[in-house]
């Protein structure tokens, strides 16, 4: 599928947009196939706590190279569909691998993105998104994404602590549930969401007997330079990655990727 005028005017309308097998099954069965036997994501990955105890387990990084991840990040139908929203150049903020094991995989509170974003990194401006694609099928049984559709017209809500996540404001959470749609995104293997750094969002516990991992890669407005964070890819524009995913050498990503640690 590609990213269409259409699906840009849902994005700017409701803050999110699913575009159905933005890619190949096989292309995410192989990226899946790498990360779960990946032992450089295994060691770098760590634990975040939810308000009930549970666990998700995830590896983030920063520096974009030759590896598998960073040429699914850098591909050009994300770059293309990334710079149509943001209207200008994109940077690379982040990726990072979400891991909800069967029974154990924690919940995801109420947050905008760029409620973290603004406070700690130093972004001015919410010119920021973040990409997901389901590496496996994300359901409500295995605590798919949910969505306040239209929320990121709210504007950056308060953040504060809840477990070892940062939480929006439930005043105002609960308060636009009164208001505005709660859309559950169940997507299948290759699915792709763009969804807005102002967009409430949270995912429940996977309490399945079935995993849900997925990809996520944020993005910023190349010219939205944060004043805090020390990441240069965050304002460096990317490169975009044109080739096949499926026919290129498979590099794992280093240790040196520039990981954050918890």
């Amino acid at each position: 599928m590609q990213f269409t005028p259409e699906h840009l005017e849902s994005y700017h309308r409701d803050g999110y947009v699913v575009v159905r097998e933005f890619f190949s099954r096989n292309e995410v069965d192989l990226l899946y196939r790498v990360a779960t036997s990946d032992d450089v994501i295994t060691s770098k990955s760590y634990d975040r706590i939810d308000a009930a105890g549970l666990k998700t387990k995830l590896a983030l990084w920063y520096a974009l190279d030759e590896s598998i991840y960073s040429k699914f990040a850098r591909s050009e139908r994300i770059v293309n569909a990334v710079e149509q929203i943001l209207d200008g150049k994109a940077a690379h903020y982040h990726s990072k691998l979400m891991q909800k094991e069967p029974r154990t995989g924690g919940a995801w509170e109420w947050h905008q993105d760029y409620g973290y974003w603004y406070k700690n990194n130093g972004f001015l401006l919410p010119e920021m998104l973040s990409v997901i694609t389901a590496l496996t099928p994300a359901t409500k049984k295995n605590g798919c994404l949910q969505m306040i559709r239209g929320s990121h017209k709210m504007g950056r809500v308060e953040h504060g602590f809840a477990g070892e996540q940062v939480g929006a404001d439930m005043e105002k959470v609960n308060e636009a549930l009164k208001i505005m749609p709660l859309d559950y995104l169940e997507m299948g293997a290759g699915d792709t969401a763009f969804f807005h750094c102002n967009v409430l969002h949270a995912s429940a516990a996977n309490l399945s007997d079935h995993p849900r991992w997925s990809i996520i890669t944020a993005y910023n407005l190349a010219s939205n330079k944060p004043y805090k964070d020390v990441h240069t890819s965050s304002y460096t524009p990317v490169d975009p990655f044109k080739g096949d995913l499926l026919t290129e050498e498979i590099v794992s990503i280093s240790d040196q990727a520039d990981f954050l640690i918890k």
